[in-house]
């Protein structure tokens, strides 16, 4: 039995994680960017020093919790995604801490995406080790993702479908500002829209696996402007969100039938767009918050597989 530690510095959170090698998280620890009031997200400048603040202290906690030097090897999200040219600098300051730790420790360092670590927690929550050996269809959807992923054992993921414009995420970030919650607000805008009793009727815009979010900021604006209650709007938002799902979805199984479909990404934490996909497409899976949104559990496992540790 061996140990690994996981590290990602996202544009959202600072996250750590531990994860035994005989198939267990053992703890996993979080604390989101602070972002000033009415403000939708930061400088990467500001970014990457908040990351670089916080993560001795937050080393130091899980030091309290676990005794370090059993670590094995390290993993760190590297960059957003696994292709050419994908770069964010916040992403620095975990390889840089990442990198410290294990010439400190002597042990060795995996180098990951941000993406890809999204992948292995989703999955790894959806079905332990097994999906880790087979193809799967996956959405990772947040702050600056909405696609429509095909996963080859994580290693290889291609790009099915996207957003040509808004991203999930950014729509319901905005909306949630703009109703005075701070940022991020998807846990917000959910919890509010979970207060709606009306009916909701949706309106998504998806040709094939791609789709476009642009329209929905204007819709959110013009149905407050009606009159309409922020829990009813809010609702709305999250299922167009979910109506977009459902359709990308049913023409990806169209062009690969069978495979198992995945949904990683904070937006996909929302129990208003997992109750409503479910309904029309019951063998979707949907993942705990802890493992969608933002973590280093994934970036763990990676690390865990990728030294000869997991999955051998």
């Amino acid at each position: 039995m061996s140990y690994t530690l996981g590290i990602d510095t996202s544009n959202y959170a600072t996250s750590l994680a531990v994860f035994d090698t005989a198939g267990e998280v053992v703890c996993a620890k979080k604390r989101f960017l602070p972002v000033k009031e009415g403000q939708l997200g930061l400088r990467q400048s500001d970014a990457l020093f908040h990351h670089t603040a916080a993560l001795p202290e937050m080393l130091a906690e899980l030091g309290a919790e676990f005794d370090l030097t059993q670590i094995a090897a390290v993993g760190v999200s590297e960059k957003p995604r696994p292709v050419e040219g994908s770069y964010m600098p916040c992403f620095l300051a975990g390889v840089s801490a990442g990198q410290a730790f294990a010439l400190g420790r002597g042990v060795p360092l995996v180098r990951t995406t941000h993406q890809q670590g999204h992948a292995a927690a989703a999955l790894f929550a959806a079905q332990g080790e097994k999906l880790f050996r087979e193809k799967v269809l996956l959405f990772h959807i947040s702050g600056g993702t909405t696609d429509l992923l095909l996963c080859d054992e994580v290693r290889s993921i291609e790009l099915l479908g996207t957003s040509s414009d808004l991203y999930a995420g950014q729509a319901v970030d905005r909306l949630g500002v703009k109703l005075g919650f701070g940022f991020p607000a998807g846990a917000e805008v959910s919890r509010l829209a979970a207060e709606c009793t009306e009916e909701v009727k949706p309106k998504s815009s998806v040709k094939g696996m791609a789709c476009s979010l642009s329209g929905l900021e204007n819709q959110c604006a013009a149905l407050l402007a009606a009159g309409k209650s922020p829990a009813y709007v809010c609702k709305y938002c999250l299922l167009c969100v979910a109506d977009t799902v459902v359709k990308m979805t049913w023409a990806a199984l169209a062009q690969y039938p069978g495979l198992l479909v995945v949904c990683a990404g904070g937006v996909m934490s929302s129990g208003i767009i997992r109750d409503w996909v479910q309904r029309r497409l019951p063998a979707v899976r949907f993942v705990p918050a802890q493992y969608a949104s933002d973590n280093a559990i994934g970036v763990s496992i990676l690390a865990a597989r990728e030294a000869g540790l997991w999955l051998k």
